[in-house]
């Protein structure tokens, strides 16, 4: 038996060969958590698989797909939490190849989802407005004023200030 490979799987290969790194990167900064990161990303791509031969601009594409999981995901997660009187032990943070910037991490991971997600896309992704709208799904009016909400947010951030104040 012969095994044939498409070219729609060539594509998808050398897509994820030269984006897989990014990707990652994106999953992570929006779950804070490396195992979660790593989930989203490949519920995402599982999810493109089927359609790859339609998208004509997969960047975008596969963007949006891991945003709208990640919202899901918050979704459904939010509906499954379950008081407890002990709180579960702490693990330690794993930055998928990210600097240590822990202060900015905490900072973002108070964000509402959101602006988070905004943040993600304009400024470690460097997306413009226009690409980070087209992706989140929404006018290029609401990432501008979801990513001047968050950046007021996160220049007010108590860690934030602190760290500006160690500095100095």
């Amino acid at each position: 038996m012969e095994i044939v490979v498409s070219d729609e799987g060539v594509e998808f290969e050398d897509f994820m060969a030269a984006r897989y790194a990014s990707l990652l990167r994106t999953a992570y900064l929006l779950t804070q958590d490396r195992v979660l990161a790593e989930d989203l990303l490949q519920t995402a791509l599982a999810k493109c698989w089927p359609v790859w031969r339609r998208i004509d601009d997969p960047g975008p594409y596969v963007h949006r797909t891991l945003v709208n999981t990640y919202t899901s995901w918050w979704r459904r997660r939010w509906n499954n939490e379950y008081p407890t009187d002990e709180l579960p032990h702490t693990a330690t943070s794993d930055h998928a190849g990210l600097d240590d910037r822990t202060d900015l991490g905490e900072a973002l991971r108070r964000l509402p989802r959101r602006m988070r997600a905004v943040i993600v896309l304009r400024f470690y992704e460097d997306l413009p407005e226009a690409e980070a709208a087209r992706i989140l799904g929404c006018s290029v009016g609401t990432v501008k004023s979801q990513t001047s909400r968050a950046l007021a947010k996160l220049r007010i951030d108590p860690a934030l200030l602190d760290a500006v104040r160690e500095q100095s």
